[in-house]
């Protein structure tokens, strides 16, 4: 019979006594740590047994932070189940909660579950102080590098709490030295917990996991439709090297080193005025890029795969947005023969006969098993639910993420937890899926993994193993294709984990000898270092400068997504959240300021948002400011450079606005700081919220109506509108006419005629 956890705070005989997870809890009360333990073994429980020695040691609140909705409540789901506290004390923070619930909330909650993108914002609105928060579980814990959510909290959590103390949690924390330093680094960890199966503690909680990998041969009809796709990357390979460019060992380039080389001639683009060259090999790279993951596809998914994609790649050719790299590609020889090819060949990968045979063999030798199959794409998904669906006794289901495009739609997280307990309950017995099924969802133990095709991450084919071999027995299954990308990722998988595994064993040895205290022992807390800055804690000045404090910035509710206000918030400015009308941030009675990242910016100049947007912060402020967030405004969506320049000169000129570019929210954040510094401090101006969208005049109106026709801008529409005197005779106008007309040239005289004179079909 096993023993049980005996604790005031946790149900009797509802938590099974392991030592090692004792063991790990002993270690995480005594410094902040990052617990490393295989999925299945019960991070959960650690977590568990920390929370509740805190919360009778020093009380407080303790905190549960989990990347999805769906994870938030399976933790919650757990922690009502066995911890001795009253259910209404044990609250589920996620978006579904509004803002002013969670504040009355915080109030009493005692044990708060959440998805760390609501705590952010709590914390930026100052909805909730984490000063009373004794202990934070950060789950998935790999995920605190960056911008992500977690870094921030657990900085603001040191600065604020009174008694802080928290807990990383995960399977894979990744192989690279500098990934594991900056979680670390991140959740100010100071001590490193790893078990392994091979553990003596852990082996009796160890299921067999057997792990085959089978190598396939690609037929030679595939290897036909490579070649020609590979004769394309040779053409522009050498289209590259002709610009000044060169690719040097072409076999073997990988995508990582083509967007090093996009990322290089970027910055080319930022360099002043660039030679027509970078903007032609930009272009050229583009086509690389596409055609690269066409031989990926043809390697290692399939022809129906690689049909889907080409459909995708010949749509977006053909649409009036679409880029230049993908209409040139539509109309390039070998690319319209490999489409040809590919209508005549009804041949498909055989990996998708393989798949069908290991699944059916499974389910036939053991017909109550759960199986998961993995595949990178979505595509690929679709292609093996539609052709196991055909078998009989396989019922399988396609299970993707929330993102939908063209004929692809994605699933909602309500639509994930109820295909996941269609599941369990055998409904279906195979689940076809992308990575979203490799974290964050609670989907059951099963009886074999099938990975379609290996994956060059060890975090992801960590994640994906540990779905198998938990309650018993597992079995996990890799294709492989001879000769093929396959090879190279499932080599890359395999030495990464033993590198990871090294390199947490280094660092498990490096961390100081703690005090390896249990959950039974009394928690002392030790306050003689409390003020006692960490090695993370120092910075110039604390990282503050004197005057920062008497900055005050208001902030859309909408621009809290970003990590600008993040930023600020580090910075000392004070921020004012609120629903804005007008503009991104406001600095000062006459400074009101839009932020565009490039993507968006050109995506509002393509649908004529920019303009209306601007138009409404000049009239609303005296000094409105524009500020162009990225490096890859003349890359990323293909628009001709001039489009940009004169969109840039409008409304600079036109409408009185300035503009300023900035790297990144970190670099827009110092900006803004700077400039409302000086309308503050410097010009002893008043923050003011006085924007409204101004009720348009009548001019101004009669623009907006000839300007949202395509490719006339303000400047265009005003000369119309001067000669003709009104927007009736502008309708009217003649394409002879309409030629009359300052800058209003053939092209344009013939689109207004085409766009008035047309008949409207639906």
């Amino acid at each position: 019979m096993p023993e049980y956890i005996k604790h005031p705070l946790i149900k009797a005989d509802t938590v099974e006594q392991r030592l090692y997870q004792l063991d790990l809890a002993g270690k995480a009360l005594d410094v902040s740590s990052l617990v490393v333990l295989p999925t299945g073994l019960g991070k959960t429980v650690v977590c568990l047994l920390v929370m509740a020695s805190r919360l009778e040691k020093l009380g407080g609140k303790i905190m549960v932070l989990s990347p999805t909705k769906p994870l938030v409540e399976q933790h919650a789901s757990f922690f009502r189940n066995v911890m001795n506290i009253p259910e209404e004390e044990i609250l589920t923070f996620t978006g579904s909660v509004s803002p002013e619930k969670r504040k009355e909330l915080w109030e009493t909650g005692r044990v708060i579950i959440s998805t760390p993108q609501v705590i952010e914002n709590d914390i930026l609105t100052k909805r909730i102080s984490l000063e009373d928060v004794t202990h934070i579980t950060f789950d998935e814990a790999h995920r605190a590098v960056g911008n992500y959510a977690y870094t921030y909290i657990a900085e603001k959590y040191f600065e604020t709490a009174k008694n802080p103390l928290c807990l990383g949690i995960t399977a894979s924390p990744g192989s690279s030295d500098d990934k594991i330093a900056e979680v670390c680094e991140s959740l100010q960890i100071e001590s490193v917990a790893v078990k392994t199966e091979s553990d003596r503690d852990v082996k009796p909680y160890i299921h067999k996991k057997e792990i085959e990998w089978k190598r396939i041969n690609l037929p030679a009809e595939m290897k036909e439709i490579k070649d020609l796709l590979n004769k394309v990357l040779e053409d522009r390979y050498k289209k590259l090297t002709e610009l000044g460019y060169p690719i040097y060992n072409k076999r073997y380039v990988s995508k990582k080193d083509l967007l090093g080389l996009q990322a290089k001639l970027q910055g080319e683009l930022r360099g002043g005025m660039p030679d027509s060259s970078v903007y032609s090999a930009i272009s050229i790279l583009a086509e690389i890029l596409k055609v690269s993951h066409a031989v990926e596809i043809t390697e290692t998914q399939g022809l129906e795969a690689l049909r889907m994609y080409m459909e995708r790649l010949d749509n977006e050719a053909g649409t009036k947005n679409g880029s230049k790299a993908s209409k040139r590609l539509a109309e390039d020889l070998y690319i319209r023969q490999a489409v040809h090819r590919l209508k005549e060949c009804d041949l498909e990968h055989p990996k998708l006969e393989y798949v069908k045979k290991i699944v059916l063999d499974e389910l036939e030798n053991k017909p109550h098993s759960r199986v998961i199959v993995f595949a990178n794409y979505r595509d690929t998904a679709e292609m093996l639910t539609n052709s196991l669906v055909e078998v009989e006794g396989i019922r399988p289901v396609r299970f993707v993420g929330q993102a939908s495009k063209y004929k692809d739609k994605g699933l909602t997280q309500k639509q994930q937890v109820e295909i996941i307990e269609q599941f369990k309950a055998g409904d279906y017995n195979v689940l076809v899926a992308t990575s979203v099924a490799e974290e964050g969802l609670d989907i059951p133990s099963t009886d074999l993994v099938l990975f379609y095709e290996p994956i060059p991450s060890e975090i992801r084919s960590i994640q994906r193993k540990g779905r198998t071999g938990r309650k018993h027995e597992g079995r996990v299954v890799v294709l492989v294709t001879k000769g093929t990308r396959d090879e190279g990722y499932y080599w890359s998988s395999l030495s990464k984990e033993k590198k990871m595994q090294s390199n947490m064993r280094e660092l498990q040895a490096a961390m100081p000898a703690r005090k390896n205290n249990s959950i039974e022992e009394e928690f002392m807390p030790d306050t003689n270092g409390k003020d006692q800055k960490t090695l993370f804690e120092y910075d110039d000045n604390d990282g503050k400068s004197e005057d920062k404090g008497n900055v005050r910035i208001v902030v859309d509710q909408r621009e809290i997504r970003s990590s600008v206000a993040r930023s600020l918030d580090r910075n000392g400015v004070e921020i004012i959240v609120k629903t804005l009308e007008v503009g991104d941030y406001i600095l000062s009675d006459r400074i009101a300021v839009e932020r565009k990242e490039t993507q968006d910016f050109v995506g509002s100049l393509i649908d004529k948002k920019l303009f209306e947007q601007v138009a409404n912060l000049s009239r609303a402020y005296e000094k409105p400011i524009l500020i162009i967030e990225g490096e890859s405004l003349f890359t990323c969506r293909g628009i001709n450079p001039n489009a940009i320049h004169g969109t840039l000169s409008s409304i600079a000129l036109d409408f009185g606005v300035s503009i300023f570019y900035t790297r990144d929210p970190e670099d827009t954040a110092a900006l803004l700081q700077q400039i409302a510094k000086r309308e503050q401090t410097d010009e002893k101006r008043e923050v003011n919220m006085h924007g409204k969208k101004a009720a348009a005049m009548l001019p101004q109106q009669q623009e907006y109506v000839v300007s949202s026709i395509s490719d006339i801008g303000p400047k265009a529409a005003r000369n119309l509108l001067k000669h003709f005197g009104s927007v009736e005779n502008v309708m009217k106008a003649s394409y002879e006419e309409l030629l009359e007309v300052n800058n209003v040239g053939p092209k344009t005289a013939a689109k207004i005629r085409e766009i008035i004179s047309s008949e409207y079909k639906r």
